[in-house]
């Protein structure tokens, strides 16, 4: 059984922070997991290190500082706890169960992917990871946010909505797995204050249910 960090309250803690190549392997699981056509094998390599509109995050577990060797009072030979426990960071890709990113063109970002490890759905995370987006895209100052979703996905659509997202058209046969349709999503210019709203209550709200903190 893996611990993870408890807060005051009881609940796990979360993290939302950029993704890193040490992620990539964790993330290709969850994605082959998720998806039934997932990208090609260097897709995220190449996100990372050489597009410069990508922005992708990660979702992980906190462990709590005991998880954590302490080398100096253990062994203080160079690289002896990296011998056994792999490369640095590798612990913390191994709790990445999310994981999510957008393009950001002109003024606009697109949601190019947001997918949970189907061990950990149900939990506000993949909300979680959608309001980290929108964030991420206040933050690169985008004015306005779109994505595409199945029409037969009324989950994420309701999701979607409940963010101040709206339907603007359809894609055909968009998916090639199935030839299913994608519904084209715009956001309300992210600037305005139903807009401003409607995030911090959303962002409240999912704050009663899941603890986080973000390094974005």
């Amino acid at each position: 059984m893996v611990s993870t960090a408890r807060s005051r309250t009881g609940r796990e803690t979360w993290v939302v922070e950029p993704m890193r190549l040490e992620d990539l392997d964790r993330v290709r699981e969850i994605e082959r997991r998720s998806f039934s056509t997932p990208w090609p094998r260097d897709s995220y390599r190449n996100e990372l290190v050489e597009n410069r509109m990508a922005h992708y995050l990660v979702l992980r577990r906190e462990g709590p500082a005991s998880e954590e060797p302490e080398l100096e009072a253990v062994d203080k030979r160079p690289g002896f706890w990296r011998r056994i426990l792999g490369r640095s960071g590798d612990r913390k890709s191994k709790d990445v169960v999310g994981f999510a990113g957008i393009w950001f063109m002109v003024d606009e970002a697109h949601i190019t992917t947001v997918a949970i490890d189907p061990d950990w759905r149900g939990r506000g995370l993949g909300e979680l990871l959608l309001l980290a987006l929108i964030e991420k895209s206040i933050a690169i100052n985008a004015s306005l946010i779109t994505l595409e979703v199945r029409v037969s996905n009324d989950i994420a659509q309701r999701l979607y909505y409940k963010y101040g997202f709206y339907s603007n058209g359809v894609r055909p046969r968009y998916y090639s797995d199935n030839g299913e349709d994608a519904l084209v999503m715009w956001s309300e210019e992210v600037g305005s204050l139903t807009f401003r709203r409607r995030l911090e209550k959303n962002r409240a709200a999912l704050g009663e249910r899941v603890e986080w903190k973000q390094t974005l």
